[in-house]
């Protein structure tokens, strides 16, 4: 993809001059609700956007009750439950509900990264990606704090991954005992081994199985030496997107895993759980921190 233009104001990318412009009308405020103050790219979006304050929602979902303004939100909402995923990669399988996310994807597998970076010339594949680093690296705002400490961050992920040190919520419960979980797949995961619910996924060259579709077919990768996922700063390649996210940090000055008991931070997760436990043990028992440290690990 080439010709990206940016917007001079957010450095958000666009593919063409009439997108930028629409995209401009945000931050001129020309098309501004005046019930919420928000600021729409069209006359359409603000007339949409003001359906969301009449109530004019007619598209109701008829399992949790969520009603939208629009047929396809509902259709794009409805697969939420339904775990229909149309839109199918022929690279690597997986399979996704809408197809902007396949066309991201696919960019995994090219190594494509059209959205480049203004500030710093890093390139991303999506826009979202690209919004996450400036807001990260190139902006000292940080609106999202954490209620439980002083601990601030720049996006929304970050403190909702924060919080789990704090909560440790488990919202998915099994039906046929009294368990709990933080994840969907560590229940299905119980279901397997506890209750004999469900199916496992059995490895055909090893018989090593799988209580997850996913990571089954990211096994059999291994085994037939795909390497699918592509490196765009260097030629290295590798077999799932993990391995890859993982090596990414090798590039990136990101360092998105903070110690919550000391000022350090960490590209990798496996890095940080390791100095917290270092960390733990300077301070010493008795420090009231035990309750803490088995929560965040």
């Amino acid at each position: 993809m080439g010709g990206l233009l940016t917007c001079s104001q957010c450095g958000k990318c666009f593919t063409s001059s009439s997108l930028l412009s629409r995209h401009g009308n945000v931050h001129s405020g020309k098309y501004k609700c005046v019930e919420c103050g928000r600021n729409c790219g069209s006359n359409w979006a603000l007339t949409r956007h003001k359906q969301i304050h009449s109530g004019n929602r007619p598209f109701e979902c008829n399992v949790c009750g969520k009603r939208f303004t629009q047929s396809g939100a509902l259709v794009r909402h409805s697969r939420i439950h339904s775990g229909e995923k149309p839109y199918k990669c022929h690279v690597c399988r997986k399979a996704f509900g809408v197809s902007g996310s396949l066309i991201t994807h696919m960019r995994v597998h090219t190594g494509d990264r059209p959205y480049k970076c203004p500030l710093c010339d890093k390139s991303f594949a999506s826009c979202g990606s690209l919004e996450t680093h400036r807001l990260r690296i190139h902006s000292t705002v940080r609106p999202y704090h954490c209620p439980h400490c002083a601990k601030r961050f720049p996006v929304k992920s970050d403190l909702k991954r924060h919080l789990d040190c704090h909560t440790g919520a488990e919202l998915y419960s099994c039906r046929h005992c009294s368990r709990s979980f933080k994840t969907y797949q560590q229940r299905m995961r119980h279901l397997l081994e506890s209750h004999n619910e469900g199916t496992w996924f059995t490895c055909h060259v090893c018989e090593k199985k799988f209580y997850y579709q996913p990571l089954y077919m990211r096994h059999l990768r291994r085994h037939e030496h795909v390497k699918p996922y592509i490196c765009a700063e260097c030629p290295k390649s590798f077999c799932t997107a993990y391995d890859l996210k993982e090596h990414g940090a090798v590039h990136s000055d990101i360092r998105q895993f903070g110690c919550i008991l000391c000022d350090k931070s960490f590209k990798r997760k496996r890095n940080v759980v390791s100095h917290f436990k270092k960390c733990f043990v300077k301070l010493g028992k008795g420090s009231g921190l035990e309750n803490l440290f088995a929560e965040c690990l």
